[in-house]
């Protein structure tokens, strides 16, 4: 549902699976800085050196125009959309006949500018679309309601013409003389998907952008043991009492902000290439010309990516809650909602994750889940990063059992490893627990896998944060089992029968 008659660009963009970060204002607002940066150095490399008489690129913007570099100058049209009086001080040497100008009496530099209505969501929204012979491109960064902000961008052309849509049905409300010419000026950039080459150009200007500061700590940090956060058995399950939310010692912040800051810049660095190499195969996807052995292919990479993102934005939220509390509990938005809908979405990537490493998995779910409260937007992703962790710490051939089961005022999600005799498909002794050593505060690397993942005590931080609780215990029968415990709404207290 759009907050007004016209959605604004931020969920044009969210409705069509566009990248969108979503992060602390500091974060959203410094990618879009870097990514205007990394824009204007790309529209430098492809319209500087062409011919005088080529089309010129053409650059919708708000609230006020966003390059100004004197190279650009002959090679680039500006539009400005504003909801608030013209400032004289923006000024740039671009004028669209049609538009409402404004000139300054002492100089000959124009701007064009159109205006937006105060009332219209998109009057809070940062954006810029970009228009030339090579590519098409819209970043925005959103400004919402309760403050928070994000930040999201396609060189996708269906979703730029969709943003552009949006833009020209203002552009007819509110100054429909004007919507003629500009219309056609947009149509006259061809409707073809950006070069590979274009986009890892664009990813590489990114990656110039990032603070010094950040780039500075990309080394690994000290070494340093990791300290057992695993409670007793005696804790765990008495249904007739609730269970309390306990918080676990948190680490001096000066101690570990060489850790976060690590983490975060790793996280960083592995999302962009990942997220370049997710578009240009969405874009390949889009073609209908591809062999089928072709395609699967290419949707195998699309969730490979799609997966690892996942998991970096998971690693970058754990680097967030350290810095954020200050020991404090650090919770997030926590609401009643339906488990149901969370595990049906899930069950099947863990299914997935389990084949690829040769593992089985059977979940045993009660006739009717409850209505839990935590968190709707992180549950999913920290229940996936937690089993995607656990099977990869399994040898292939083992057995995973996920089992939900009512506890009192809580309910119990249980991952509990077994390893199956391929000869008699019965149950054998677990093996050996992985070897894990720690990377400073925060991660801990697997040799064996070169599996790089949070340490416990970031991981029971992140359930802390959703409202939950996380045990992890060694049991000589199973190996390492884990024990998740997700509080129950308070109207919502019934026995449950189990079933397959």
């Amino acid at each position: 549902m759009y907050q007004w008659i016209l959605p604004s660009l931020s969920e044009v963009l969210a409705e069509s699976q566009a990248i969108v970060t979503e992060c602390s204002p500091t974060k959203a607002e410094q990618q879009w800085r870097m990514s205007l940066a990394a824009t204007e150095n790309l529209l430098i490399n492809t319209l500087a050196a062409v011919d005088s008489e080529a089309l010129p690129g053409l650059v919708l913007a708000a609230p006020a125009p966003l390059f100004s570099q004197p190279i650009l100058a002959g090679s680039l049209q500006t539009i400005t959309f504003t909801a608030k009086p013209f400032n004289p001080l923006a000024l740039m040497p671009f004028q669209m006949p049609g538009a409402i100008a404004f000139t300054e009496p002492e100089t000959t530099l124009c701007e064009s500018v159109l205006p937006l209505l105060p009332a219209d969501p998109l009057a809070s929204e940062q954006f810029c679309l970009v228009f030339t012979d090579k590519f098409r491109l819209v970043l925005v960064l959103a400004t919402h309601k309760d403050g928070t902000k994000t930040f999201s961008f396609s060189f996708e052309p269906e979703i730029v013409q969709q943003a552009w849509r949006s833009l020209g049905a203002r552009v007819m409300l509110t100054n429909p003389d004007s919507y003629a010419e500009l219309d056609a000026l947009v149509q006259k950039y061809p409707f073809i998907a950006p070069d590979y080459r274009t986009v890892i150009q664009f990813s590489q200007f990114l990656l110039q952008e990032l603070p010094e500061e950040e780039a500075n700590n990309w080394g690994l940090g000290r070494n340093r043991g990791v300290e057992a956060q695993e409670c007793r058995a005696e804790e765990i399950l008495y249904p007739q009492c609730p269970l309390p939310n306990p918080q676990y010692q948190i680490p001096n912040s000066s101690s570990i902000k060489p850790d976060v800051e690590l983490l975060q810049a790793f996280a960083h660095e592995v999302r962009t290439p990942l997220t370049t190499i997710r578009t240009m195969t969405r874009l390949l996807l889009k073609r209908r010309d591809l062999p089928a052995n072709v395609i699967h292919r290419l949707e195998i990479i699309d969730h490979e990516c799609t997966e690892q993102i996942d998991r970096m934005e998971l690693l970058f939220k754990a680097a967030e809650l350290e810095t954020s509390n200050s020991g404090k509990s650090g919770h997030t938005h926590l609401t009643a909602m339906a488990l149901d809908q969370v595990l049906q979405q899930s069950i099947p990537r863990w299914q997935q994750a389990a084949e690829r490493r040769n593992l089985t998995l059977d979940v045993v779910l009660p006739q009717q889940l409850p209505t839990v409260v935590s968190n709707p937007n992180m549950l999913d992703r920290v229940l996936t990063g937690l089993m995607e962790n656990f099977t990869r710490s399994l040898p292939a051939g083992s057995h995973i059992q996920v089992q939900v089961i009512p506890a009192g005022d809580q309910l119990k999600l249980q991952l509990s490893p077994q390893t199956l005799c391929p000869e008699t498909n019965k149950t054998t002794a677990p093996a050996t627990p992985p070897i894990r050593k720690a990377l400073g505060q925060l991660l801990m690397f697997q040799p064996e896998t070169g599996t790089i993942s949070l340490n416990i005590a970031a991981t029971k931080h992140l359930f802390q944060a959703i409202g939950g609780k996380l045990i992890v215990r060694q049991r000589p029968q199973y190996g390492e089992v884990l024990t998740i415990f997700l509080p129950l709404e308070v109207s919502n207290k019934k026995d449950l029968t189990l079933t397959k």
